[in-house]
């Protein structure tokens, strides 16, 4: 088959464009799953924060230090401040009352041009909150 001289590289072109607009495809799903995993790992670090505050919920250091201690790995929770874990215990803190846990952390995205998106912020805060029900406690 006979091409045209002006169709000459016609589909490279036409195949670097769609790669350009695949690869850019699969960048933001790779930082959706790691973003993602990010949520995972901050609500199991909530989910251990509210089940300490759910035996001791007048212990707000506690909680605190239970929820960096929940994991080092894939993101290290240990120098999280404390302005990042909110901690609040509903009603009086008796038993049957609710202790709410809430975690924030600044997630740094990697993909390219993403900040056109963000407002030109290069992170982004991932938030959990979990709420368990005080089980023991020394009010009356």
């Amino acid at each position: 088959m006979k091409t045209n001289k002006t169709e000459r590289g016609q589909s490279l072109v036409e195949f670097a464009i769609s790669l350009t607009i695949i690869m850019f495809l699969l960048a933001g799903a790779v930082e959706f799953g790691i973003a993602l995993f990010q949520y995972i790992q901050l609500r199991d670090a909530a989910q251990e924060g509210a089940l300490y505050g759910s035996i001791n919920p007048t212990d707000v250091d506690g909680i605190r230090d239970r929820v960096r201690n929940a994991s080092s790995s894939p993101i290290d929770l240990s120098s999280l401040p404390d302005e990042d874990i909110e901690v609040t215990v509903s009603g009086g803190g008796c038993v049957a009352d609710g202790v709410t846990v809430r975690v924030e952390y600044p997630h740094r995205i990697f993909m390219p041009f993403a900040t056109l998106f963000t407002g030109g912020d290069e992170y982004i805060n991932i938030g959990a909150e979990v709420t368990d029900t005080i089980l023991q406690s020394t009010c009356s």
